[in-house]
């Protein structure tokens, strides 16, 4: 049976006797700050062992989140999402009256945000670099763009 990589995203982060407790139920790997866990799940499918996860881990942990920490050949992940019973309820509600399957209509609900996220920062960024050409040759800002992006390893930040 082929094994899923999978992270999990909590709520808050947990104190010790908390992730003791869990690894005592499943191999844990904590991030730093402890808000974030990996594990390996037995499953056939990236479904099965988020739930399987989540069937597992639910009392002993405070799960925002589940996913499966590589793309699949399309390219997505699988979010599993805790969704309190209220929200739960009104994406039901709403599957019911659209015609469609909730998940269908969460993913386009995400992919909806992220595009409009992506638009937003692209807007953003081009009011930053227009502010930049007001102040400098554009030769000048490529160049020095150019060396930031060869020196930063460390990825985006916040």
């Amino acid at each position: 049976m082929p094994h899923h990589a999978l992270e999990i995203i909590l709520t808050r982060p947990l104190n010790p006797a908390e992730l003791d407790a869990a690894c005592r139920r499943m191999p844990l790997a904590a991030s730093y700050d402890v808000t974030r866990l990996m594990t390996l799940v037995p499953a056939k499918t990236p479904n099965r062992a988020a739930h399987r996860l989540h069937r597992r881990l639910k009392d002993r942990l405070p799960i925002d989140v589940i996913t499966t920490h590589y793309p699949d050949d399309n390219g997505q992940v699988l979010l599993n999402l805790a969704l309190p019973s209220a929200a739960h309820t009104a994406l039901q509600t709403t599957a019911l009256c659209t015609g469609q399957k909730p998940e269908r209509l969460l993913e386009r609900s995400v992919h909806r945000a992220l595009a409009e996220y992506n638009h937003q920062e692209v807007r953003r960024l081009e009011r930053e670099v227009r502010r930049l050409l007001a102040h400098t040759l554009p030769a000048h800002l490529l160049a020095a763009m150019g060396h930031v992006l060869t020196q930063n390893t460390q990825g985006p930040t916040p």
